[in-house]
């Protein structure tokens, strides 16, 4: 299958590139900064939207595209030709920082923007299968989160929070086969296996790339159309 990984550059988007790959998938990673093709065993770039018209390269490894989510131009032109499309979007900043000055290299709407841009390139496309990876805490699993997660969500990730419950809502609205994933707290730590769920977490920590691995299974689980899944 042709896969679009959106946010391919974030600790769990390049750990689904990598599952993807591992399942023998056709894997294309949208990045904003050509230099880390490397990243996933390839110095190889595909077409730099918006400033170049040559035709694109592969690597070895995956096929690395230069452009910007958040770009209606970029996201159309990644998004032709293939078969899903994983979102994994987020601001990978300090969040304290992020918190009091704002980010200084993501729109601090990143993810429902890039979600956004991304649905409506699908539409266009014919392209129905989309998996984004947004939050355990907000849409349905709000109420499931301990009050100390709680407070610190509204503490220091309060306006990334609600951009996630924004991008939540605009999913869910699509027409699209979409799966939403919500991970709890990111580690990378030991490779445990994740546990998948409608809601209930065995545990607030999970690595990376374990999630990496669930983001990658759920692409051609097409039983899992229209659900949000916990993973811990």
């Amino acid at each position: 299958m042709k896969v679009l990984v959106i946010g391919a550059t974030g600790g769990s988007g390049r750990a689904a590139v990598s599952a993807l790959l591992d399942r023998g998938h056709d894997v294309t990673a949208l990045v904003r900064n050509p230099d880390t093709a490397e990243l996933f065993g390839t110095s190889d770039t595909a077409e730099s939207f918006g400033t170049s018209d040559t035709a694109g390269s592969s690597g070895d490894r995956v096929t690395v595209v230069t452009g910007d989510a958040v770009r209606d131009s970029d996201v159309e032109r990644a998004v032709h030709g293939q078969e899903a499309v994983v979102v994994t979007l987020g601001i990978r900043e300090n969040p304290v920082r992020v918190r009091l000055r704002g980010p200084a290299r993501t729109p601090l709407d990143v993810r429902s923007r890039g979600t956004r841009t991304v649905v409506d390139a699908m539409r266009r496309h014919g392209v129905r299968r989309l998996i984004v990876q947004t939050s355990y805490g907000t849409g349905p699993t709000r109420d499931r989160l301990p009050a100390r997660y709680r407070l610190m969500f509204r503490a220091l990730l309060g306006p990334q929070i609600a951009d996630t419950e924004r991008q939540d809502a605009l999913v869910r609205s699509s027409d699209l086969d979409w799966t939403i994933v919500q991970p709890v707290n990111f580690t990378d730590g030991d490779d445990a296996e994740a546990t998948v769920s409608d809601g209930d977490v065995s545990s607030w920590a999970i690595p990376r790339r374990a999630v990496g691995r669930v983001l990658a299974d759920l692409v051609d689980r097409p039983e899992y159309a229209r659900a949000t899944v916990a993973v811990s």
